[in-house]
């Protein structure tokens, strides 16, 4: 037992954490951003703000909605780019259980 319990634990440090990526949405093209989040499955992007000076933003996007939690999907977003002030891109959004009409998944905006 003593064995196997120190077999567990020097396999779960051998594992590490995968680190989610950050990046400058407005350094990068729209189709780079795109293409970073298909590859990585989620990123972090950040960009300034256009309203508040110096104001910094961020959030995390997915490429589909296997990279949400159990009660979010993908949802349609978009976040400004070098190129495009309004790139279209998936972020997950939390979705009620108790109002789906039809197999149709209501969104929550804002959680």
């Amino acid at each position: 037992m003593k064995v196997l319990l120190t077999a567990l634990g020097i396999a779960l440090m051998a594992t590490q954490a995968h680190a989610i990526s950050r990046y400058q949405s407005m350094r990068m093209s729209c189709d780079e951003v795109r293409s970073v989040i298909r590859d990585e499955g989620a990123v972090i992007l950040r960009w300034s703000s256009k309203t508040v000076a110096n104001l910094p933003r961020y959030d995390r996007f997915v490429s589909d909605s296997r990279f949400c939690s159990v009660n979010e999907v993908a949802a349609f977003a978009s976040v400004p780019t070098q190129d495009d002030r309004s790139c279209t891109v998936k972020k997950c959004e939390m979705v009620d259980p108790e109002d789906d009409f039809g197999g149709s998944r209501i969104i929550i905006p804002g959680h």
